[in-house]
């Protein structure tokens, strides 16, 4: 997916950039998977903001994806490339043999009119789904169930992926994207390939109104905030934050501080923290 840049005919218009999305085959979604798609606000029901910086934002409606991928031994014709507004990555319209139609995230390769199968005895082919069990070490994978049954939780993001490094007492050990080595059962489902739209992390947004249009209100500094607002406001001149640590807004320290629960269940399946060094 190539970046698209623009002549600057306006201030905002200089640095941005936008993708070009000549990969997309189908404007339009398929009516039969869509679900309606509420917005907050980032209020509760009773109307209090319990999460800043959500408003607005263009209408949209949810694309339904098969992250369990269950449908076993019937082949899949790709037959549409599209855009969902939901999430970073393309996804993929799949035409089954017995006429059921369904989406997937978009790997890398895959084209319209490929042939793709889920179950066990499948080959190793961008797009197919088997049990980790049955891929081979060195493999890259993306949509990477946690819990055999509950669908994908890892790696769904545009251009993520995770590599197969082993196989030991029942699980298989992943080297994630961010560093971290962890183990996940055996039986667990993950997609074959590197999830599509690599160049979306190089996209400037380039000014406010998109940041807008995406649902997303603006940010202000705690900097820039009186200190009855924010525990890094107040002073005269450029002053510190003044704390032996940056602060929420709620006085809690931010930015470098672990937030991990120590006693989570997960943290003996991993083996490698992505900062350990």
């Amino acid at each position: 997916m190539a970046i698209k840049s623009y002549r600057p005919y306006t201030k905002s218009r200089r640095k941005m950039t936008t993708l070009s999305y000549a990969d997309i085959t189908k404007a339009t979604p398929e009516k039969s998977l869509l679900a309606p798609k509420k917005h907050s606000g980032g209020r509760n029901n009773q109307g209090c903001i319990t999460c800043r910086h959500i408003g607005g934002g263009n209408k949209n409606r949810y694309r339904i994806i098969d992250f369990v991928r269950r449908k076993d031994g019937i082949k899949a014709t790709v037959k549409a490339i599209e855009y969902d507004p939901n999430r970073s990555a393309f996804i993929a319209l799949l035409c089954y043999a017995d006429g059921e139609k369904r989406y997937i995230i978009e790997p890398v390769g895959l084209k319209v009119g490929d042939t793709i199968v889920n179950g066990e005895a499948t080959d190793i082919k961008t797009g197919n789904c088997c049990p980790l069990k049955s891929i081979p070490d060195g493999t890259a994978v993306h949509n990477i169930e946690l819990q055999p049954g509950k669908g994908a939780q890892m790696c769904r993001a545009a251009g993520t992926s995770a590599q197969v490094l082993g196989r030991e007492g029942g699980y298989v050990t992943l080297r994630l994207a961010s560093g971290e080595t962890r183990k996940v059962l055996e039986n667990c489902r993950a997609t074959i390939g590197i999830v599509g739209n690599q160049d979306y992390n190089l996209v400037n947004i380039g000014r406010a109104g998109k940041k807008r249009h995406m649902g997303i209100r603006p940010t202000v500094r705690g900097f820039a905030m009186n200190p009855c607002d924010h525990p890094h406001g107040g002073g005269e001149g450029k002053c510190p934050v003044g704390r032996d640590a940056p602060r929420t807004p709620w006085g809690k320290k931010c930015q470098g501080v672990k937030t991990r629960c120590a006693k989570k269940n997960s943290t003996r399946l991993i083996t490698r923290r992505k900062n350990d060094r």
